[in-house]
């Protein structure tokens, strides 16, 4: 498997339901993908088995040139940026804004008695400055608004410049105002040079920044479409995969969807 990320024939299966149902697909360094489709659709579960927690029921999953079921996955996790919700339901609220970010170099929550370096210290810093919360450092978690609370997440888990990174609704739950911020960001990350493969997940193209280069969109465990942004992302393929009707605008790079009246 040559791809950073290979899903060959892969089925998630629980009990007699389907979570994932026979995808194959390939990822390729230097690409930033976006997964849409409704609840229940199976988007979350293939970010976990592309961030080496899950594992098949039938099929073969490769990421960063190795094999699930043949490969330390405690090994090959540090290699992935993860954020999620979840991760921020398990921080301790007293935990260090600054701390939070930097203990993803040993790949714990809460600061325990690990040592770091300057150096850890100082890139720490400048991913919270680049997601400006920057003055937050000295805050601790629970004190942060969500959109403080995401833009951290998305700062921790750049913090062993990955080569995968798996974003999971990075903007939901944000006010009109966070989200924007939020994707400007992540289009200033998406845009540089040194910007690792990317998987994000969301429910609405209004949260899709720029520099996101394909789509997968997802319906009931099976993929609708897949392939370049501007091949995939059609009304077409939008109803098939959310089943109501559907008008789709795109304006300088930025979509928005409502239903058809």
């Amino acid at each position: 498997m040559s791809g950073v990320v290979e899903f060959d024939s892969v089925s998630v299966r629980r009990g007699r339901s389907f979570l994932l149902d026979d995808i194959s697909l390939t990822i390729a360094e230097g690409e930033h993908w976006v997964v849409l489709g409704p609840n229940g659709a199976g988007k979350t579960t293939l970010l976990q088995l592309a961030g080496a927690r899950m594992h098949p029921t039938t099929g073969a999953v490769g990421i960063l040139e190795e094999r699930l079921g043949r490969v330390d996955v405690f090994e090959l996790r540090p290699r992935i940026g993860f954020a999620s919700s979840n991760l921020a339901q398990q921080t301790p609220r007293s935990e260090v804004v600054r701390d939070f970010v930097l203990t993803a170099a040993y790949g714990v929550l809460g600061r325990w008695t690990e040592e770091y370096e300057a150096d850890d210290v100082a890139r720490a810093e400048d991913l919270l400055a680049a997601f400006h919360i920057g003055e937050l450092a000295e805050r601790t978690f629970g004190t942060l608004s969500e959109g403080e609370r995401k833009r951290a997440q998305i700062a921790r888990a750049l913090m062993t410049d990955p080569e995968l990174l798996l974003l999971d609704e990075p903007a939901s739950g944000l006010d009109l105002g966070g989200r924007e911020e939020l994707l400007q960001a992540l289009t200033e990350i998406l845009g540089s040079a040194h910007a690792p493969t990317t998987i994000m997940v969301t429910h609405h193209v209004e949260e899709i920044p720029l520099g996101v280069t394909h789509a997968l969109l997802l319906r009931e465990g099976g993929a609708v479409a897949a392939g370049p942004i501007g091949e995939v992302l059609t009304e077409g393929n939008l109803e098939e995969t959310f089943g109501i009707p559907v008008v789709l605008t795109e304006q300088d790079g930025r979509y928005s969807a409502r239903a058809r009246l």
